[in-house]
């Protein structure tokens, strides 16, 4: 993870010409897609009646959306950052950085700011099996407000990788920054400082 920095330019995960395109998109073809989904998946949710009140269904849609932040410090901390933790396997090397080290030596690469398609909808095919078991056919109320969740993640961290930043981002951009160019051990959350200020892992003032 600890590569140098580089403002231009774009990093290689896969030598493979197949597999090389499917690690990268365009961020609207990305927000399209996961959009596409949740509506579907909402779609289902709502023809199967899978709750008797619209309050129980709005619930669950607003947890999901806030559960989605601890799932964004969890995922960046131990995961994302599983080389960290494991400094002499080279599995948690190649997936620290196939994941997000690439992000963090090429932080302006936009087409990287957001999970391309195939591997996100891998992953978020991942996500259902386990919510389907976990919360039954809750999970079409469930997974569309995670997807929610996970859509104005991408928005704050698009615009904090881009200039100029807007003004109502500022802080979440100085926040990101510590961790990219300061504190790669600090500072995961994105979306919120919420799950830092919980385990401590605020950069210094």
């Amino acid at each position: 993870m600890h590569r140098e920095i580089k403002n231009q330019g774009q990093g290689i995960l896969f030598e493979n010409s197949f597999l090389e395109p499917l690690t990268k998109a365009p961020p609207i073809v990305s927000a399209i897609t996961y959009s596409t989904l949740g509506i579907v998946l909402l779609y289902i949710g709502i023809q199967r009646a899978v709750v008797d009140q619209f309050w129980v269904g709005a619930l669950i849609f607003v947890f999901a959306l806030f559960f989605w932040t601890f799932f964004e410090y969890f995922a960046h901390r131990y995961l994302f950052h599983i080389d960290e933790y494991f400094p002499e396997s080279t599995f948690a090397q190649k997936l620290a950085y196939t994941l997000h080290g690439v992000h963090h030596e090429y932080p302006r690469d936009t087409e990287r700011l957001i999970m391309p398609p195939v591997p996100g909808l891998m992953i978020l095919g991942l996500l259902y099996l386990v919510y389907l078991l976990v919360m039954g056919e809750f999970v079409y109320l469930f997974l569309p407000g995670f997807i929610l969740g996970y859509l104005l993640y991408t928005r704050i961290h698009y615009k904090t990788h881009t200039t100029p930043v807007p003004s109502y981002l500022r802080s979440n951009y100085k926040h990101h920054a510590l961790h990219h160019y300061k504190y790669p051990e600090k500072a995961f959350g994105i979306s919120t400082t919420l799950w830092d200020r919980v385990f401590r892992t605020m950069p210094p003032e």
